[in-house]
């Protein structure tokens, strides 16, 4: 990039069609100086000394900002690291990623905090926002110390996986969150009722002869969540809904005036458990692929604003550990370099508007947790993604940046490419030509 003579760093993208949510649509330029948006509008003019951009016939939008995803780092590196993890989100346009607390040691003290962040640094690519822990450990007992994550640079609480299965514990963790202006993010799970199912309960699973997971364990944490937000006023963001349940209790509670928030996931809206037949274990999540009406109800969900966030639940693993019998291979798939185009499916569906899919990437989870992202606004950080609308290409694991390659997506067809990712105004991915497949 080009400086000019004791100048600002100037860059200039010209020409392409800006998607900003609520603010811009249409052809216009967007010009950045020094790590910010300058301005965006119709035939700006910049100095020699920028560097220009022709981003004629793409999309111009924020950078896509993530609310779940598995960086593994520290302790399970064989599976990702920061570096890795944060590689593979700019090369599917996700410029902030929101990191889970279950690493080793599960992220519940300033320290690994602090380590994380230091990591994301030294990587270079997209911002990481860690959410710590709501228990210490992890372990669903006592409250970590909730305003020393906040202070080290948590944006949210989570136990994840393991979901506080003790009411009282989770009511203190809404109190303690709710003075630090912190959303609770659980994954709702009755750990009772899926103890050791491994996929949908249904007709399915009994097919294959395999033990299942029942909707209703998904439902009934989900109605507890609810009854406590409403009783404490806390912010709660409920992590990959996958129940037609779950769905209309969270329509239900938006209603009647609860702060809840709710993310699906493009695996959760493209696929049902038909996908899981030949024990493909690529198809095993938590929680699981559901039917074609659980399908459809996400899918409604996110069309009429009850579900606010498409986030990717980005959950890498090794290849021999997803390589086991389909009961013993650990749940979770990677997400973070497919999700362009499966959500621009809805669009072709007309599930979405355009501006309505780009703000499920883009605003909506920024507000969720309060992020000063997910906008082309001037004076906000230069974080772009340039997007080739009509490029269609082969899902190839084999070329993921990420470690891992359990994706359930491989080989598929499909349309929309990021070709490149800016985060502060530098670039950071770039589409190489023997990537681009032909249209």
């Amino acid at each position: 990039m080009k400086r000019a003579s004791g100048g600002p760093i100037l860059l200039l993208i010209r020409g392409g069609r800006v998607i900003d949510p609520g603010r811009q649509n249409g052809v216009a330029d967007v010009l950045i100086e020094d790590g910010r948006i300058a301005a965006v509008g119709r035939h700006l003019s910049a100095p020699r000394s920028a560097t220009v951009i022709d981003a004629t016939g793409l999309l111009v939008l924020p950078g896509f900002v993530d609310l779940h995803v598995h960086l593994r780092e520290p302790g399970f590196e064989y599976k990702e690291t920061i570096e890795s993890g944060t590689a593979a989100a700019v090369a599917g346009g996700f410029t902030s990623v929101c990191c889970m607390p279950n690493t080793n040691p599960v992220n519940d003290n300033q320290s690994i905090t602090e380590f994380i962040l230091e990591r994301a640094q030294a990587a270079g690519n997209a911002h990481v926002f860690p959410i710590g822990a709501i228990t210490k450990g992890s372990e669903g007992k006592e409250l970590a110390e909730i305003g020393d994550l906040r202070r080290a640079g948590c944006v949210a609480i989570s136990d994840d996986g393991r979901p506080v299965m003790n009411s009282l514990v989770m009511r203190r963790a809404m109190e303690y969150a709710l003075a630090f202006d912190l959303p609770v993010v659980d994954h709702c799970e009755d750990l009772h009722l899926t103890e050791g199912g491994c996929m949908n309960e249904g007709v399915v699973s009994t097919e294959m002869g395999l033990p299942g997971i029942p909707a209703a364990a998904e439902d009934i944490m989900v109605a507890r969540n609810l009854a406590l937000a409403e009783l404490t006023g806390a912010r709660l963001h409920l992590a990959h809904l996958s129940t037609a349940g779950s769905v209309r209790m969270v329509r239900e509670a938006k209603a009647r005036g609860i702060r809840v928030t709710a993310e699906a996931c493009p695996h959760h809206f493209a696929l049902t458990e038909e996908v899981c037949r030949g024990y493909n274990t690529h198809a095993k999540m938590n929680p699981p692929l559901r039917t074609w009406e659980d399908v459809q109800a996400i899918k409604e969900g996110l069309r009429d604003g009850t579900i606010d966030v498409i986030a990717t639940d980005h959950a890498p693993h090794a290849t021999q550990e997803k390589q086991q019998e389909f009961a013993q291979a650990p749940f979770g798939v990677v997400g973070l370099e497919t999700a362009l185009p499966l959500t621009l499916a809805l669009v072709e569906e007309g599930v979405l508007t355009l501006e309505a899919a780009v703000a499920k990437l883009t605003e909506a989870p920024a507000k969720a947790f309060g992020l000063a992202k997910g906008t082309l606004a001037p004076g906000a950080d230069a974080d772009v993604t340039l997007v080739d609308p009509q490029a269609q290409w082969e899902v190839d694991p084999t070329r993921f940046r990420s470690k891992s390659r359990n994706t359930p997506f491989a080989g598929w067809k499909v349309k929309g490419r990021v070709t490149a990712t800016l985060v502060n105004g530098r670039v950071v991915y770039e589409l190489q030509p023997t990537e681009q497949e032909a249209r």
